[in-house]
């Protein structure tokens, strides 16, 4: 499971869960994406079911990339513990994904597998997702009436 190797603050506050996704939103290193369309917390042994899901389809072929990390801790008390006595300790780390966010990205397998891969990865997560294709950017003509270059 993902965890972080070591932090500097050990306990944080919720947060919100407002607004889409502003970084990590396009397909960046693979072929193929997994996006979420709703906003959530990701737990890190959803995140490694979802990892296992995808590369026991594929066979090992292909390559795939975890594009997302729990770096937020949540904390809990103990069950029939008394009130007060400061926060809990952490029970569990999560990754924060907002609408628009490339969670996972696959390549060097067919559009079809891939696409039924990710969707046995998307059973495993708790928010909706979809599937995409990596946008190709249109290549610029060459400028051969003149100008600069």
């Amino acid at each position: 499971m993902l965890i972080p190797k070591r932090v500097k603050r050990r306990k944080q506050h919720r947060g919100s869960l407002k607004g889409s996704a502003n970084k990590g939103n396009k397909v960046a290193y693979g072929e193929y994406g997994l996006v979420a369309e709703e906003a959530g917390w990701i737990k890190s042994n959803q995140i490694e079911a979802a990892r296992i899901a995808m590369t026991r389809f594929i066979k090992r072929g292909g390559q795939v990339w975890i594009d997302i990390f729990p770096h937020k801790p949540i904390t809990r008390h103990p069950a029939e513990a008394r009130m007060g006595s400061g926060k809990g300790g952490v029970e569990f780390w999560v990754a924060v994904v907002k609408p628009g966010r490339v969670m996972f990205e696959m390549a060097g397998v067919p559009e079809e597998t891939a696409r039924e891969a990710m969707r046995l990865a998307a059973h495993k997560l708790p928010v909706k997702c979809k599937f995409v294709k990596k946008e190709t950017a249109p290549v610029a003509a060459n400028n051969e009436e003149g100008g600069e270059g």
